[in-house]
């Protein structure tokens, strides 16, 4: 049977229903807006209509009788006075109107599920804020929580973000132990896994606790924004510092609160101690320090671990050696010694003659040195000089040279450093999930956040000196030659790479092994005592004496 072809209305394109529906969804639309007052007024009406005979049923019986004889005798007064209906009608179209008027409810205080959760808090609190003799106890078991917590906020997940304690003047509060007590607690009620900051107000005897939101990883290794002797070791919270400099922030441009750390002749802690767990951030960070010492001066880097991680710097301009060996660590080391004392005599020379000291003398001098422990061991096996010792003149005189010593070590090798290593490197950076009280030890103050058990790599605290303890995230800095690197990392790094003398870049590839290599003879040159620095005037035109090592290959 031949198949009968279908109505033209069925058988038209689906275009003209949609404009259809369109047009029929538009004038709704307009018809909602226009029609909005009535909307009102009928819901209005409606719910007075709603309240009228919830109230009438609530009336008893033998009360309805008068009700009715005094609605009809105000019905009749307002009937009988003059435009008493007009104002009647106009009363009721008000009355529907605020009552039909959608209001949003905010809310005012905590639900039974948050106050049970301050509740909770508040009990577990009394053993440490109450004693015995108290006539008026802040806390007791089972009194009243909302006279102990105010200015308290929760997160979607009804844990709390923020609280603001107020505890009893009896409480040690000067004590340390007794704090960590309070904020342990507080950590642990309050919700794991989060980094939480407690600020002390000892002449108020409060204690406020907020949660601090994580800082941003996305931001990379680029030309920061700084003044002559100024680096950026990483960024902090925005209430931590005074300063901020533009960043690119993945792919948005932003102001972001940086920890800058001074070097110099007037900077107060010329020298950096970096300590953490293997692939905590410290090789990353000393990558980062190089990158932008380069900008304006000379790169020594010696490399204990000997992995390679380095290799895109051999060779560049501005890097005067890049040593993995133990040979070659010693040479260069010794070197920078020489260099130390050869800038402080020029120096000197130039001021007893009346001259400005020259440029070579003023040009930073950074030496950057990776794990020092291995080559401590290696040296101790070999029987030869550790080369730590070699970093006594830097550190001592660094300062006045504009000669720069950054160490990083891992936390469970600190020990090792030498006197002179830790007595001198009095900037410091913790990164890594590193224990409170093993901050506090390397930092020389107790972090004023709890340290979270899971950390990414750059993530940590530094202290600059006896100032503050600041949250710090390295800028992302990776191997550009490791084939785990994202390409836009690699393209960042590769771009702040100063350019090889005569040389193209290579095409970015598997990491090559660092080769140790030895120093020319001309390096092991003889110290020159600093006491026998002449005090009579020199030639108006000294000669520099300066040496530089060759670089490593690889």
């Amino acid at each position: 049977m031949a198949r009968r072809p279908l109505p033209r209305i069925l058988s038209s394109s689906s275009a003209s229903i949609t404009r259809s529906r369109e047009i029929a969804r538009t004038a709704a639309d307009s018809a909602t807006d226009v029609l909005h007052p009535l909307i009102t007024i009928g819901r209005g009406l409606r719910r007075l209509a709603s309240a009228g005979r919830q109230r009438w049923a609530a009336t008893p019986k033998d009360r309805r009788g008068p009700a009715l004889f005094l609605v009809a005798a105000c019905v009749l007064v307002v009937a009988l006075i003059p435009y008493g209906p007009l104002l009647a009608l106009i009363t009721v179209m008000a009355a529907a109107a605020w009552k039909g008027h959608e209001r949003t409810v905010e809310k005012t205080g905590p639900d039974e599920a948050e106050t049970a959760r301050l509740q909770a808090l508040y009990e577990a609190l009394v053993p440490y804020f109450s004693v015995p003799e108290d006539p008026a106890p802040l806390f007791s078991h089972g009194g009243a929580w909302d006279e102990a917590f105010s200015d308290f906020v929760f997160d979607g997940d009804g844990r709390l973000t923020a609280l603001n304690v107020a505890y009893p003047a009896h409480f040690t509060d000067g004590e340390a132990a007794s704090r960590t007590r309070i904020e342990q607690l507080l950590h642990a009620k309050s919700g794991r896994g989060r980094e939480y900051r407690f600020d002390w107000d000892e002449e108020g005897n409060r204690l406020a606790m907020n949660v601090l939101p994580a800082l941003s990883t996305t931001i990379a290794a680029q030309p920061f924004v700084t003044g002559p002797g100024e680096t950026v070791l990483g960024f902090t919270d925005p209430d931590a510092v005074r300063r901020t400099v533009p960043v690119q922030d993945g792919e948005s441009r932003s102001d972001a609160p940086p920890v800058v750390w001074r070097t110099g002749a007037r900077s107060t802690e010329p020298h950096l101690l970096v300590a953490g767990e293997p692939g905590s951030g410290t090789t990353t960070l000393l990558r980062s320090l190089a990158l932008q010492a380069l900008r304006h001066g000379d790169v020594v880097i010696i490399e204990g671990s000997g992995t390679g991680e380095y290799a895109c710097l051999t060779g560049r301009t501005g890097v005067l050696a890049v040593e993995c060996g133990l040979t070659g660590a010693l040479s260069t080391l010794e070197w920078a010694a020489h260099e130390t004392e050869r800038r402080l005599i020029t120096a000197n020379r130039a001021r007893q003659s009346g001259h400005p000291t020259p440029e070579d003398t003023r040009r930073p001098l950074w030496i950057l040195v990776d794990r020092p422990s291995v080559f401590g061991h290696l040296a101790a096996a070999d029987g030869r000089t550790d080369p730590q010792e070699l970093l006594q003149v830097p550190l001592r005189h660094g300062r006045t040279a504009s000669v720069t010593v950054v160490v990083a070590e891992h936390t469970d090798a600190v020990d090792t450093l030498s006197d002179a290593v830790r007595h001198h490197t009095r900037a410091r950076v913790v990164l890594g999930s590193a224990a409170e009280g093993q901050i506090g030890a390397l930092l020389g103050a107790p972090p004023h956040t709890t340290p979270t058990p899971g950390t990414p790599p750059g993530r940590g605290y530094a202290r600059l000196g006896s100032g503050p303890v600041l949250r710090l995230q390295v800028p992302a800095t990776p191997d550009p030659y490791d084939d785990a690197t994202s390409e836009a990392h690699r393209r960042a790094v590769l771009d702040l790479l100063p350019a090889r003398p005569g040389a193209a870049d290579p095409v970015p590839g598997p990491e090559q092994p660092c080769t140790e290599s030895v120093a020319p003879e001309s390096v092991a040159l003889e110290s020159v005592p600093l006491e026998s620095v002449p005090l009579e005037p020199a030639p108006a035109d000294p000669r520099p004496m300066t040496v530089a090592p060759v670089a490593a290959e690889g």
